[in-house]
């Protein structure tokens, strides 16, 4: 059974956010590589939008995780989490953020993004350019990166889909080249 099925049976085939049944899909919670249910899902269209920035966000919609916040799933409870982090400034989030409970493992995954962050102290990660690099994007290498540790060698013009970023250091992403998972600095890729 796939990991998609899974999260369907898991969720009655509804998004585990706001529970509609609308253009459904799985979605894995960063900085996790590795798709499993455990770090997976399901989310409708109009989540998953405003989840990566593509859509303004619609305050009114996330009144849901008044509910999605008690799952018993932990990836559910980290994503609640974090939209209300994001939404604190509106008051009623931080009603939810003090009545919500995440063991010490959890909480560390769920800030691990820096959700919880005021702005002005947030990591943020730029290209050779100065573009502003977020989770999942793509980069194309502008030089020949000798890997450390191995004899390869990743060549200028390759690109690199599905980028995670490290949120303890703004030079450093990781991403996979010729199959192998690599920390990359970010003076060494532009964005595409």
């Amino acid at each position: 059974m796939s990991v998609l099925q899974m999260l369907q049976d898991r969720s009655n085939n509804q998004c585990e956010l706001c529970a509609s049944k609308n253009s459904l899909s799985q979605y894995t919670i960063p900085p996790s590589l590795n798709e499993n249910v455990a770090n997976d899902v399901l989310v409708c269209k109009t989540c998953l939008d405003q989840i990566e920035g593509n859509t303004e966000m619609d305050v009114n919609h996330w009144r849901c995780l008044n509910d999605s916040m008690w799952s018993e799933h932990v990836a559910v409870q980290i994503m609640a989490w974090r939209m209300l982090q994001r939404l604190r400034n509106e008051g009623w989030p931080k009603d939810l953020l003090d009545m919500m409970y995440l063991d010490d493992e959890a909480l560390a995954l769920a800030r691990a993004t820096g959700e919880h962050e005021d702005e002005s102290a947030k990591i943020i990660h730029r290209d050779v350019n100065g573009v502003i690099l977020e989770n999942g994007d793509s980069v194309v290498l502008i030089k020949d990166l000798k890997v450390k540790g191995s004899s390869m060698v990743a060549k200028q013009g390759t690109a690199v889909r599905n980028i995670r970023l490290d949120h303890e250091n703004a030079e450093y992403i990781e991403g996979k080249v010729d199959g192998q998972q690599i920390v990359i600095i970010t003076k060494y890729v532009k964005k595409t």
